[in-house]
């Protein structure tokens, strides 16, 4: 070998750990699948939060592959086979039981975070709350029993016999919320009607249908299109003058009269501490479910007064918060 090969050679190959340890290592990627549209996703911005307490943050040492169903259960297989093959380091299943069904069937082995509004034991996604097993954990918001709670505080309201009107997305895990209403009525001898909204343009015609029914108020459910399109459906209801409770605990201050329930943007906090804790090591087998532990009632006294309502002082006492 020529002494300048030589040279060249050797010095080349002296560059060659060091380049390698100037890669940078490569970021973790976490495929977002949501039943709404990127343009109303409130919880996004809290699921990130959950993820900086762990210090990850988008676009600094993490990726977020967002994949939109809009409102469109049926897409989620495909879209959940799309973040699999781009080899995603976590699912967040975040829009109920269809997005976690079709994130379970694309893969056994990556981790999945889910947002459910029921059992998810009774749905099969787990072994127990405590041990998950497998790759699956999250969040169980409980919807149905809220849904109870809030028929009887809309009761314990209302001074008329009209029927109260339940708004129910059917295109979304509507059973149960539908049988639960009609629980909480034979319990409570209240007259419950369910009327169906299944996008943002049905919001007027089902107002409509309350008010023909002379209800003497309206539930709103906690389902994704309710939650994401909050401040069209708030006024919207507002231009009909129905006294109306929301479930997340959130929600009071778009203008509904009560709210009750766990914070939506909590839940969805918690999501993401679970999706750092997974990307930190942890197994999601081994991360128990977590329930809401906080269920608040808020009373706006602003909106009363417009529908010129007397809320009874014994649910001002139990309020957690009264907004004037």
């Amino acid at each position: 070998m020529r002494r300048r090969d030589f040279i060249t050679f050797f010095g080349s190959a002296a560059v060659w750990p060091f380049v390698a340890r100037a890669q940078p290592p490569a970021m973790p990627v976490i495929g977002w699948l949501s039943i709404v549209t990127p343009e109303a996703s409130p919880a996004l911005p809290f699921f990130r939060r959950g993820l900086a307490d762990l210090g990850y943050v988008e676009d600094r040492n993490l990726v977020i592959l967002y994949r939109w169903a809009e409102f469109h259960p049926e897409r989620f297989p495909a879209l959940a086979a799309d973040l699999v093959q781009s080899h995603v380091s976590l699912i967040a299943a975040v829009s109920g039981v269809p997005a976690v069904l079709a994130a379970k069937a694309a893969s056994a082995t990556i981790p999945i975070v889910f947002v459910v509004p029921t059992d998810p034991v009774q749905l099969g996604l787990v072994a127990s709350l405590n041990r998950p097993g497998g790759n699956l954990t999250g969040v169980a918001a409980l919807n149905a029993p809220v849904l109870m709670k809030q028929i009887e505080l809309m009761h314990e309201l209302l001074a008329s016999n009209g029927p109260i009107a339940v708004l129910v997305d059917p295109i979304v895990e509507a059973a149960d919320l539908e049988s639960s209403a009609q629980a909480a009525a034979q319990t409570l001898g209240q007259r419950v009607i369910v009327i169906h909204a299944a996008s943002d343009g049905e919001f007027e015609p089902a107002m409509v249908t309350a008010k023909r029914a002379q209800v003497a108020g309206l539930v709103v459910t906690a389902q994704p299109l309710f939650v994401s399109r909050h401040l069209q459906l708030a006024a919207v209801v507002a231009r009909y003058a129905i006294p109306t409770v929301y479930a997340p605990a959130d929600l009071a201050k778009s203008g509904g009269l009560m709210s009750y329930g766990a914070s939506v943007f909590d839940i969805f906090r918690r999501a993401g501490n679970y999706a750092g804790k997974i990307l930190a090591g942890a197994k999601p087998g081994d991360l128990p479910v977590e329930l809401p532990t906080k269920f608040e009632l808020k009373i706006n006294l602003k909106t009363s007064n417009a529908l010129g309502l007397t809320i009874p002082p014994t649910l001002l006492a139990r309020a957690d918060e009264v907004i004037e």
